[in-house]
């Protein structure tokens, strides 16, 4: 990663007034009660479940459509420890708009109240109920996230993977939070913002708990292979960006298909403050082809 904080012109001006860090030990319990107020509100054209496991789902349907179609999981960001799945209603709306599929975004368990495995078997229960549902294809499933949603992605493929029940055509990575060893001021950046490895640090505590780390760690799992395709994208003033590169390189020396999109400047969860940038609508269109091939079944290009 540069050692320069040079912003991408799309994000320079949002970047200088944005916190470096949000979530701290001293205010996870009001961002969390700020998260459940948040969850209450309902979109138009947005269907809030209670699956039988007593988790809350969204779900988007695209109009227009003929059944069974494909459809995508995603799951929010947040660190482990705050966010809900109501703060990607637009985000999914999108997705569904876009690509003519039923998304559903799951409201998992949040640490540190429910550590590992608590919010990865909730995506999971929630990955089979969708891929039941009469209007999906099973065949045609992916799951994507963003952030600590992209780890819980990650480690959602490993899962449906070893125990074969459901099988992702595409994972969708967004800068997504992989490995609890980016912590230490070696990772410090002066173009971070939102998440610093402080609070890498204090998210991976929390969900990890007392679990083994080289069980619950993507980026400690040993054996990739036999994983659906990926997308991997991150910015190069991200904290995830060494680890998610890493892991984009892990997945194709095992044969994975991966595409990787790596965007100069481009700080954590810039899609999110900056949605309309030119930079965040390409950073969209490129998740969109991926899952469209993944749906298609046309192969991922080499990488060059």
């Amino acid at each position: 990663m540069s050692t320069s904080a040079a912003f991408h012109a799309d994000l320079a001006r949002v970047a200088r007034i944005l916190p470096r860090k949000i979530v701290t030990p001293t205010n996870l319990a009001l961002l969390q009660r700020m998260t459940a107020l948040t969850a209450r509100r309902t979109a138009s054209g947005v269907e809030v479940l209670t699956l039988p496991s007593g988790i809350g789902v969204r779900l988007y349907r695209p109009t227009g459509v003929s059944t069974p179609a494909p459809a995508l999981l995603w799951i929010h960001g947040g660190g482990y420890v705050i966010g809900s799945a109501a703060q990607d209603d637009a985000l999914c709306r999108r997705f569904a708009s876009a690509l003519g599929v039923t998304v559903a975004s799951v409201d998992y368990r949040l640490a540190p109240r429910h550590p590992y495995p608590a919010g990865l078997e909730d995506c999971y229960a929630a990955l089979t109920w969708l891929a039941g549902l009469p209007a999906v294809d099973p065949g045609r499933v992916a799951i994507g996230g963003a952030s600590a949603g992209g780890g819980l992605a990650a480690a959602l493929a490993l899962l449906s993977r070893d125990r074969g029940a459901v099988s992702p055509v595409a994972q969708l990575l967004v800068y997504p939070m992989l490995d609890d060893r980016s912590v230490g001021p070696q990772f410090d950046h002066p173009g971070h913002r939102l998440w610093t490895q402080e609070s890498n640090r204090f998210g991976w505590s929390a969900y990890l708990g007392d679990a083994d780390p080289e069980i619950a760690v993507p980026a400690r799992r040993q054996d990739l292979s036999g994983l659906p395709s990926a997308w991997v994208g991150v910015g190069t003033l991200d904290l995830f960006h060494d680890e998610d590169i890493a892991y984009a390189q892990r997945l194709r020396a095992a044969g994975v298909a991966c595409d990787l999109d790596v965007v100069p400047g481009a700080f954590h969860g810039f899609d999110g403050i900056a949605p309309k940038s030119a930079v965040a609508r390409q950073f969209f269109d490129s998740q969109c082809a991926t899952l469209r091939r993944a749906f298609t079944g046309e192969p991922v290009p080499s990488p060059t």
